[in-house]
């Protein structure tokens, strides 16, 4: 997957949920500026512990997320 895409799915998936950025990073217990910059892009290579938080506090699966 390319990170455009994790960028793009991402967003779609925490405003499905109603999420703010910061709210999402809140409940993944990750820091809110590893959302941002997972979502503009600019975090080429978030962790694998980083996503399964951020799928877990989104209620997807780690494929989900990544697809």
């Amino acid at each position: 997957m390319s990170n455009q895409e994790l960028s793009k799915n991402l967003k779609k998936l925490r405003e499905k949920k109603g999420f703010s950025q910061d709210r999402l990073a809140k409940i993944a217990d990750v820091a809110n500026n590893t959302v941002i910059k997972i979502e503009q892009g600019d975090n080429k290579n978030p962790t694998l512990e980083t996503l399964k938080k951020l799928a877990d506090a989104l209620g997807v699966s780690l494929d989900d997320l990544i697809k």
